[in-house]
């Protein structure tokens, strides 16, 4: 089975974690991933990987309907992506796999994972030097009072006599793959499809996100398990409830008789 899913972004909350502490979350709504085609080594392709098709909308191109046809898939998908299958790695073997077969989320993932959540981040447009790479500015005195924001020089004096390649400078900012490593998955919900995962993700909200297993949390200790419905109807608690309510109406009655 492949250690790879899509999802799409949605809020962010807050919950507990394994230890009992409070932290942030965001929530990904994992839709169906279907296998739309099967790239192999052997084949015209070259190399091993899973193309999934993830959301749907409401009219697609047809080619793209066409493409989905041939796996057996009727719904009009919206994103088609690839995942590689690492040669060597028993966790992404392609196994029994066909086209037109539906990946599920706990297939995939379980509570205590450490995932790697890949995505495009939000696009912020042309910014300064003082947001784009945290630059603190000019001082405010000496009548230097518009230069606060200002990058300052960019030379390098006479040798090399020219602006080194790279410089930090300002420029667009955002809108470029970003990658979150070592996150912790602290709640699912297999009927709705939800995972929760520790920390924020790159990407706003309704963004296409890869979602990667990359083994256990270090230290992951499982919350301790409910009991049973038949042992909680079973407390002494219940049956001392049971006595007090049996035991008030006979006393007003011997009261009312005295009387």
């Amino acid at each position: 089975m492949i250690n790879t899913l899509f999802g799409i972004k949605q809020n962010m909350t807050s919950t507990y974690d394994s230890r009992g502490r409070r932290v942030g979350a965001t929530i990904v709504e994992i839709k169906p991933n279907a296998v739309v085609q099967i790239k192999s080594v052997s084949g015209k392709d070259g190399y091993d990987a899973l193309q999934l098709g993830v959301g749907s909308k409401k009219s697609v191109r047809k080619p793209q309907l066409g493409h989905s046809k041939k796996a057996g898939l009727e719904g009009k998908i919206r994103w088609f992506r690839e995942v590689r299958i690492e040669e060597g790695n028993p966790s992404t073997t392609l196994g029994t796999i066909e086209p037109g077969t539906e990946i599920k989320l706990d297939q995939v993932f379980s509570r205590g994972d450490a995932v790697k959540v890949s995505g495009i981040s939000k696009g912020k447009g042309f910014q300064g030097g003082v947001r784009r790479h945290g630059f603190h500015g000019g001082p405010k005195t000496h009548g230097q009072s518009d230069r606060l924001r200002a990058p300052g020089a960019i030379g390098s004096g006479t040798t090399p006599g020219r602006v080194y390649k790279g410089k930090k400078m300002a420029g667009h900012m955002g809108n470029a793959r970003v990658s979150a490593k070592n996150l912790e998955i602290v709640g699912m919900d297999k009927v709705k499809g939800l995972l929760l995962i520790k920390g924020a993700v790159p990407g706003p909200v309704g963004a296409l996100v890869e979602i990667t297993k990359l083994g256990r949390i270090k230290g992951y200790t499982p919350p301790p398990e409910e009991k049973p419905e038949s042992q909680q109807t079973n407390e002494p608690a219940v049956e001392s409830a049971e006595v007090t309510t049996t035991e008030t109406p006979t006393e007003e009655v011997k009261e009312n008789a005295e009387g």
